[in-house]
């Protein structure tokens, strides 16, 4: 396994990969997010690749306090608990310290309260956890 960033030919593999293991609502409200970071801002946007496929990803974004936020991480069903998740948690907060960003946090909402102990697992706490999301770039489209 190996994280990379983004490439635009993975568009449709990531697209899937979502659809594939988030909600329905959560997927429709990433998939917006995802474009609009694309256009803001593709270096942190990382994806997994096993066997030359693409196993995982996560999108973060930077907002104009200079706070860095993980948005959303998906990783395929076949894949997950293999460390791949706390992996591109691990390559996106390098992102953050090379653009040294104030503080990281995770956007917390009911599509990912269920993997906030994946965070917690990497070092993040109570602390770290923003439910605030909707004033974000990506999110609100400011």
């Amino acid at each position: 396994m190996y994280v990379r960033p983004f490439q635009l030919a993975d568009y449709a593999a990531i697209t899937s990969l979502m659809a594939s293991v988030l909600s329905e609502a959560c997927t429709d409200e990433t998939l917006e997010a995802f474009a609009k970071q694309l256009s803001l801002d593709s270096d942190l946007i990382l994806v997994a690749v096993v066997n030359e496929e693409i196993a995982g990803v996560i999108i973060g974004t930077i907002d104009q306090k200079n706070q860095g936020y993980y948005y959303r991480i998906a990783v395929s069903a076949q894949h997950q608990r293999r460390g791949i998740g706390k992996t591109l948690i691990q390559k996106l907060k390098q992102r953050f310290l090379q653009r040294k960003v104030s503080k990281i946090l995770i956007t917390v909402d009911v599509h990912n309260e269920a993997i906030l102990p994946v965070y917690e697992a990497v070092g993040y706490g109570s602390s770290d956890f923003s439910t605030s999301y909707r004033h974000l770039r990506i999110v609100s489209g400011k």
